[in-house]
């Protein structure tokens, strides 16, 4: 399967979108605002008003800053499309739903890593456990009731130790993750709502952009 290896911020540049794909390191000295403020100073020096977008570029911009924000392939993407327009809910948010409980994602919401991509090496490598069991598929779909837990030796390691650090800081594990410190796991105790989704977008324009 391909795989990405260029630069982060070149995504985020992309779609002018902040995605905080390299996690804590996007809150200083990002690309995209610097980016964005050239553009307001050129359009501002020249006169010229900006250029209005496509309604399929609006719908593909939309689909894209998913897809990237996940880090996962065009291919990945659209079976989770798929699985999500089988589900009885709205599709767009089975989608992000979906998206969500992705074993990376959970892993990096509850604190072992401080971005999806350091989260996806600690799943690939073999130290995340699902229910007892080592899972090295970061894709994994994880369901309600599910125990994610983090190999005792790798707990103690400086990447983990700093990404626990800042979750416990900055207070940012969700209501439908719980965590027990001590034994340092943490469960998924329901699904997330949409408004607890970590993907900032708007996900009927990436439904409308597969339906047409």
């Amino acid at each position: 399967m391909s795989r990405y290896t260029g630069p982060s911020c070149k995504k985020c540049v992309k779609v002018s979108h902040k995605m905080f794909l390299k996690g804590t390191k996007c809150h200083t000295n990002c690309l995209v605002d610097k980016a964005q403020r050239a553009e307001k100073e050129k359009r501002f020096s020249s006169g010229k008003r900006p250029t209005k977008q496509s309604d399929y570029g609006k719908h593909l911009r939309e689909k894209q800053i998913a897809r990237l924000t996940a880090q996962v392939t065009e291919a990945q993407f659209k079976r989770f499309f798929a699985k999500a327009s089988k589900d009885k809910g709205q599709t767009g948010a089975a989608l992000l739903r979906f998206l969500e409980v992705r074993l990376d994602n959970v892993v990096r919401r509850l604190g072992f890593a401080v971005s999806l991509k350091a989260a996806r090496q600690l799943v690939n490598h073999g130290h995340i456990s699902v229910n007892g069991r080592c899972v090295d598929i970061p894709s994994a779909i994880l369901k309600p009731g599910d125990e994610v837990a983090i190999n005792a030796k790798t707990a103690e390691t400086v990447l983990v130790k700093q990404g626990l650090e800042h979750a416990e800081k900055a207070s940012q594990r969700p209501s439908f993750l719980s965590w027990d410190a001590g034994a340092k796991k943490g469960k998924l105790v329901r699904w997330p709502d949409r408004a607890e989704s970590s993907i900032s977008v708007d996900e009927q324009l990436i439904v409308e952009f597969y339906s047409k």
